[in-house]
């Protein structure tokens, strides 16, 4: 009989190309996964892997492993949803996964309303960059912005929100100081992986000098706060903002529409269900807000 955590194990490694990446996706040491695979391999009688200098390689024999441990991989997840979906409790942990922006500047007071209405709900937030996989179990709900349905998943089940939008910001004291006709350079603000978005302009305002880079969103507000210059922000974070203001003469620009996405079995369970009714409604009424409607655009 195979041990199905010793194949969690083989898929982790092989996913990974390294023992090292394998054992900071589960949590574990380094020797946990080499004992694991070696398990794994004298009960198969086979070697799965190749040790090269840039990694773990599958062996032929590994391929063939592969093949089936996705295949008892797919079922595992399978029992899980089907089980998990006959749960109608309203108790239990209920992972929601969403970026962090619309965690920490618009849905975080709504998730804390919805744990006082349901103190029995363990809530796990996972605002993080990167994306929880809901086939996988990761997460048991999806907040996410899509620009083109066409790309969801097929076996995610979708609920259609309002329509995000993003514009240019600076602070207000800055463009005070600007029209009084301070000399200092106002910079682009971006984070450095993304750049400058092409649909962005310095409509009044024009800049000079070096970009000023930061590597994520909260430090990229507090940089256009303290006035070195202009960036691109959803509406329902520099719209809310009281030390921020659009700049004059740019335009606003789509990033897409908030989904509220579930996997399978998962949305029938009655916390998911009454987590997906309650988000859908506020995510409505802060419907002018995200388009950018909730201002003048003077």
């Amino acid at each position: 009989m195979i041990d199905w955590d010793d194949v969690r194990y083989f898929l982790a490694v092989a996913r990974g190309g390294s023992v090292r990446a394998a054992a900071e996706r589960l949590g574990v040491n380094h020797s946990t996964v080499l004992r694991r695979i070696a398990q794994l391999e004298e009960r198969l009688g086979v070697h799965m892997f190749e040790k090269l200098p840039s990694g773990y390689r599958l062996t032929a024999a590994g391929e063939e492993v592969l093949e089936f441990a996705e295949q008892m991989e797919a079922s595992s997840h399978q029992l899980e949803t089907r089980v998990f979906g006959r749960d109608q409790s309203v108790r239990g942990l209920l992972r929601v996964t969403l970026a962090p922006p619309l965690a920490a500047h618009l849905l975080m007071p709504d998730f804390a309303d919805f744990a006082r209405l349901h103190p029995d709900i363990e809530m796990e937030i996972l605002s993080s960059g990167e994306l929880a996989n809901l086939t996988n179990r990761e997460a048991d709900l999806a907040i996410r912005v899509v620009y083109d349905r066409k790309t969801l998943p097929l076996n995610l089940h979708g609920l259609k929100g309002p329509e995000l939008f993003g514009g240019v910001y600076m602070s207000r004291d800055r463009l005070a100081a600007w029209r009084a006709g301070a000399p200092d350079a106002i910079r682009w603000i971006v984070i450095s992986i993304h750049g400058i978005p092409d649909w962005a302009s310095e409509g009044e305002v024009r800049t000079t000098g070096v970009p000023f880079r930061t590597t994520d969103a909260e430090a990229q507000i507090v940089a256009v706060r303290q006035g070195l210059g202009i960036t691109t922000l959803p509406c329902f974070v520099g719209d809310a903002d009281p030390l921020l203001v659009r700049v004059p003469g740019t335009d606003l620009h789509m990033y897409g529409t908030l989904w509220l996405l579930t996997q399978g079995e998962t949305r029938k369970t009655k916390r998911v269900r009454l987590f997906t009714e309650f988000v859908s409604r506020r995510l409505a009424a802060y419907a002018p807000l995200l388009a950018g409607l909730s201002i003048s655009r003077d």
